[in-house]
């Protein structure tokens, strides 16, 4: 049964996030108390190119068996660690299409709108990263393995141990894209 491994947050722009008990997730803006909340985009370089555009990354997840894929490639990372606020288990994320609804438990609901793209700060958390979370399919074309974005669709609080469920959106599904 897909669960939530952790969630996290942070107020300031930093890499990684802190671990807490559990956030509250804001409808249509994202986890209260986290630097990237709100309606319009806030993270720092497409503020740059154009502040007004829709966020479409209020909530990162990312899937815990990424730490053992990484580990086995000899780095160390554990939930938190590269920003995302819900870390799970048990659900292929990168296989959604778009538009996705995870529901948890609380009633909380997450419409997912596309793929994290890893940015080149992951260097700076550990050298050779950004290529790890990247990667190749069976025809070459690249793979992002650094989790989803979603928006609040519906808001209420979300903790570790919390169960999760899929709604799908109708036929015909659309692949991730990044955001």
């Amino acid at each position: 049964m897909p669960k939530v491994v952790s969630v996290s947050k942070c107020a300031e722009h930093t890499f990684s996030k802190s671990i807490v008990d559990s956030i509250l997730l804001i409808e249509g803006e994202g986890v209260d108390g986290d630097a990237h909340r709100g309606k319009t985009v806030k993270h720092r370089s497409r503020v740059k190119v154009d502040p007004s555009q829709p966020n479409l990354r209020q909530v990162h997840l990312l899937h815990n068996e990424l730490f053992s894929e990484l580990e086995a490639k000899g780095f160390k990372v554990e939930p938190a660690s590269l920003g995302e606020n819900i870390t799970t288990s048990g659900i292929d994320l990168l296989g959604l299409p778009r538009d996705t609804v995870i529901r948890f438990s609380s009633g909380a609901e997450v419409l997912i709108t596309g793929l994290r793209n890893p940015c080149p700060q992951i260097e700076g958390y550990q050298t050779g990263l950004l290529s790890a979370v990247l990667g190749k399919d069976s025809s070459g074309k690249l793979v992002r393995k650094a989790g989803v974005m979603g928006i609040v669709k519906v808001g209420g609080r979300v903790s570790a141990g919390d169960s999760m469920a899929i709604e799908l959106p109708d036929e015909p599904f659309h692949p991730l894209k990044r955001v």
